[in-house]
């Protein structure tokens, strides 16, 4: 303790328990996470609604990714919108990249999203 004049016995007992909490905690928790969103990406890749969704007359396109993001392609630009949705039974929330949200609604396999139409392609 010469070496450290201010450093008491209790504060170096305490920085080394929270050295501990920091490796043999945490960095399990980090672990766990990600092998939770590798099962929730195999779980979506054989989800009915990941896949294309074309409107009518081609115009929109919604990718939904099994990763759960997706690409919104408009006219001629393949990546206007690009962001991360979540689906809870027949509703689906988008989070854009950019900022803006919205949401949606499968009915009969059919993608009802912002006034508009898309079918399964």
């Amino acid at each position: 303790m010469a070496d450290l004049p201010h450093a008491t016995p209790g504060l170096v007992v305490l920085i080394a328990a929270l050295a501990f909490l920091a490796f043999f905690v945490l960095v399990p928790v980090r672990a766990d996470r990600h092998q939770f969103i590798d099962l929730q990406e195999n779980d979506m890749a054989n989800h009915p609604y990941v896949g294309l969704w074309v409107t009518g007359d081609g115009h929109i396109r919604h990718e939904l990714l099994p990763s759960g993001r997706y690409i919104e392609g408009r006219g001629s630009r393949e990546r206007a919108y690009v962001g991360r949705y979540e689906v809870r039974g027949s509703q689906i929330n988008y989070w854009d990249d950019s900022g803006f949200i919205a949401d949606g609604e499968f009915r009969s396999d059919i993608l009802y999203h912002g006034g508009m139409v898309l079918y399964r392609h």
